[in-house]
């Protein structure tokens, strides 16, 4: 926990977990522009190559991590690109392109029902859609998600149990 401010006579004291420490970043990709064709799926134009990400100030503990991406445009529920689990704990990047995860890293099946990145593919004519890739520092060495786990759960499952994320967000006009 880390102190963040004290007041009064009463010696009130405001706590908050010591978290935000982790950076994300991506020679591929830069924070709140547009998703390169490369990255974008192929009905849509584009290659379906899994950006770069690197990664670093993981919390003492973390036993592995998590990547997700989810466009957070869908409404009601998002929706989920990529879901790669327990990375090992020394693994600070994914490689562009990546085929072969480390260790005992596997993808599963996102909200496509492929156990790989699928690049961004919004609907024609619905707009802006922005796609957030988190990586999750988690305090056990392998996490069970079902294959099409609904994003929004995804993403609570990973938020109450994760000692620490970053994220970075994309976005696509169709």
């Amino acid at each position: 926990m880390k102190i963040l401010s004290c007041f009064g006579v009463l010696g009130l004291v405001v706590v908050a977990p010591a978290f935000a420490g982790m950076q994300i970043s991506s020679a591929d990709l830069k924070p709140g522009a547009s998703i390169p064709a490369a990255h974008i799926y192929p009905r849509c134009g584009g290659q379906n190559i899994s950006p770069d990400l690197s990664w670093s100030g993981a919390p003492a503990g973390t036993k592995s991590f998590v990547v997700t991406m989810i466009d957070v445009s869908v409404k009601p529920a998002h929706w989920s690109h990529w879901v790669v689990v327990d990375l090992p704990p020394d693994t600070v990047s994914l490689a562009r392109g990546i085929k072969t995860l480390p260790g005992k890293a596997h993808a599963i099946p996102s909200n496509f029902g492929d156990p790989y990145y699928d690049g961004p593919c919004p609907p024609e004519g619905s707009g802006l859609h922005e796609y957030q890739i988190t990586i999750w520092a988690l305090g056990t060495g392998s996490i069970e998600i079902a294959a099409d786990t609904p994003a929004t759960e995804l993403e609570r499952t990973l938020a109450r149990t994760a000692l620490d994320h970053a994220s970075l967000t994309g976005s696509v006009k169709r």
